[in-house]
């Protein structure tokens, strides 16, 4: 079963790192991202729009892979 709208996920280090994503923006990821929980606001083929609602921070969009269920 996989992630769908509503689920809590954070990201993937060695995932996110030296990926597309990344390199096309600063590399430097916020450490929240990997450290709390984050909800599931949209899906689009292969992305997630996330929330991380412990710190005001803009959401996120990210790849499917580069997440897990928090």
């Amino acid at each position: 079963m996989g992630i769908k709208k509503g689920d809590f996920v954070h990201a993937v280090r060695e995932k996110l790192e030296n990926s597309l994503e990344a390199k096309a923006s600063d590399p430097r990821f916020s450490a929240y991202i990997f450290e709390t929980k984050g909800e599931i606001m949209e899906l689009r083929g292969d992305y997630a729009l996330i929330k991380f609602g412990q710190v005001p921070t803009p959401n996120i969009w990210l790849r499917l892979d580069q997440l897990e269920s928090a």
